[in-house]
């Protein structure tokens, strides 16, 4: 594709980069990533990716900003309160940058669309916050052969993973979601805010290196954080074997709905 003058001006810093360039600033405007949940994790991705120059995003959510949304999810501002995530984003991206096409879909991500909506996109970044959709998003990618990017935070700590097709998968290290009530949700345990924009901001750039082909991507490898002591590990897990979608012998063949815990602060 040709640049205009003003697209090399905007991304000369990554044009500049040895190992972008034009021609991986090329891949990314050609690139379509769609971002689960437009929440803590999904605003500093969906942010990132438009600046970077992604050529089309797509944005799914069924919820509406809320006031207690603000303290994490940056691309939501006060007077969004009440709107639905999807435009609240949407209109974010097309300020940062008006050359990137957005797609919106103002629904929740359920095992009746899952596969409709992957299947146009490269690369699937999770920004949810319950086990249930986590699980969702891990089955729909590996069964339709799709490369994603898992998240999740609490408290002060996060956690993420890429996974590719054939490599490890989220059942491989999890298996299945804990029962309800197990684990608290953000709500009930809280989340410092700053944490889903460094988790965010990891997954954006994994984005980004799937999308140009750079670097090594945290493929069979967790990486985990704790923002009180800032240390940093990265652990090691394999393909399991007798994963019950990726397996040697799958059991998993088709998508299902389970119970959700969802993480909001409802008045009572």
């Amino acid at each position: 594709m040709d640049f205009r003058p003003d697209q090399i001006e905007r991304y000369s810093r990554h044009i500049l980069l040895q190992d972008i360039g034009v021609e991986g600033q090329e891949k990314i405007s050609n690139g379509k990533v769609l971002v689960i949940g437009a929440g803590g994790l999904g605003a500093p991705v969906l942010l990132y990716l438009a600046a970077a120059g992604v050529g089309t995003l797509g944005v799914i959510d069924g919820d509406v900003v809320d006031l207690s949304n603000l303290q994490r999810q940056i691309i939501h501002f006060t007077p969004d309160v009440g709107k639905p995530k999807v435009e609240s984003a949407r209109e974010k991206i097309t300020l940062i940058n008006p050359d990137v096409k957005v797609n919106t879909y103002h629904e929740f991500f359920t095992p009746d669309n899952a596969f409709d909506i992957i299947k146009d996109y490269d690369f699937i970044v999770d920004g949810t916050d319950t086990f249930p959709v986590k699980f969702l998003i891990n089955d729909a990618c590996v069964l339709g052969g799709k490369p994603f990017s898992h998240g999740g935070i609490l408290r002060f700590e996060g956690q993420t993973f890429t996974h590719l097709p054939g490599t490890a998968c989220y059942r491989c290290a999890f298996h299945a979601p804990p029962p309800p009530n197990a684990v608290p949700t953000c709500s009930q345990a809280g989340v410092l805010g700053a944490i889903a924009g460094m988790l965010g901001t990891i997954q954006a750039a994994e984005t980004l290196k799937f999308l140009t082909g750079t670097g090594k991507l945290l493929t069979n490898r967790l990486l985990s954080f704790n923002a009180k002591t800032m240390n940093f590990r990265t652990v090691n897990f394999k393909k399991n074997p007798r994963c019950p979608i990726c397996g040697e012998h799958p059991v998993i063949t088709e998508l299902h709905e389970a119970e959700q815990a969802v993480c909001e602060l409802k008045q009572k």
